[in-house]
């Protein structure tokens, strides 16, 4: 299924880049010229934003198929009752549309996608009720819910078809300046894609690094709220009993790690180590006049 759903993303992603190329040379008379500054920059434009834009828009549809979550439309048992009363009571806090609810089969983790703040989808594996009690559950969804309120899923979006943009311009620029020229001065094709490759790498590596920078910075965000919404002590019990297990047990596939509640803690991490949030929960506490 990963690979079904990874190529279908690369068919869209292809489909949009044309189709958007298409309108704007037919539509509005603007033509495409990469050998220009300005010609490679509406290209780089286009290509670094379809695929982060695509994956906003599908997101929660693929979380479906590759989590294998769930929907809740009628619960079943007083577990999804809950889950379903405690999400809407969450929602409503926050100011936000009910989110869909799911559940799916897997390490102690659970997730927000959806490119509305307003039709989201939040979903928890089956395995964080065996490990938690209902207040920390409740905590680690007040998390998710304040992703889905301080649109968290669209932010991280628009940033990373930025640093695409950036990443696809300035490795086809600087090749285009680095490669060797014939006598007509046209760069040598074989040099210019050798060196836009090994730009491109390079440079994304930096742009993953931004990008999962600003991620770690919106868990802190997404903690803060949940104490706003559900108190401290549910989110701050929850990270700590999480923080025992080993990171390779808890973690999402890497497309899924941004908005989980845990992931993997490393410099390319999406998620900042559970020490430092749970201070962070703690600071925050204080100055609200809670006691941990």
């Amino acid at each position: 299924m990963g690979i079904v759903l990874f190529i279908l993303m690369n068919l869209a992603v292809m489909a949009s880049i044309y189709l958007t190329i298409f309108v704007l040379e037919h539509f509005f008379g603007l033509r495409i010229d990469q050998n220009t500054v300005s010609g490679l920059l509406v290209l780089s434009f286009i290509i670094g934003f379809s695929g982060s834009l695509i994956s906003l828009f599908l997101s929660k549809w693929m979380a479906k198929m590759q989590m294998g979550v769930e929907i809740i439309e009628e619960p079943r048992n007083e577990m999804e009752r809950w889950l379903v009363d405690t999400v809407a009571k969450l929602a409503r806090e926050a100011g936000i549309g009910m989110p869909e609810v799911g559940i799916f089969e897997g390490p102690p983790n659970a997730f927000a996608t959806g490119w509305n703040r307003d039709n989201a989808l939040v979903a928890v594996s089956t395995s964080l009720f065996e490990l938690m009690d209902e207040k920390e559950v409740e905590g680690v969804l007040a998390h998710e819910i304040s992703h889905i309120k301080h649109g968290d899923m669209v932010t991280m979006a628009l940033l990373q078809g930025v640093l695409n943009t950036f990443v696809f311009f300035f490795s086809r620029l600087l090749a285009n300046i680095l490669a060797p020229k014939d006598e007509e001065g046209n760069p040598s094709p074989f040099a210019y894609m050798a060196i836009s490759f090994v730009l491109e790498m390079v440079l994304t590596i930096f742009a993953t690094m931004l990008a999962m920078w600003f991620s770690r910075y919106r868990e802190f965000k997404a903690d803060e709220g949940a104490v706003r919404l559900d108190g401290p002590q549910g989110i701050y019990y929850a990270l700590a009993k999480l923080g025992q297990i080993p990171k390779e047990e808890v973690a999402l596939p890497s497309d899924m790690k941004a908005f989980g509640i845990v992931g993997f803690l490393d410099l390319f991490s999406s998620h900042p180590p559970i020490e430092k949030r749970l201070e962070h929960i703690r600071e925050v506490a204080q100055e609200m006049g809670y006691r941990l």
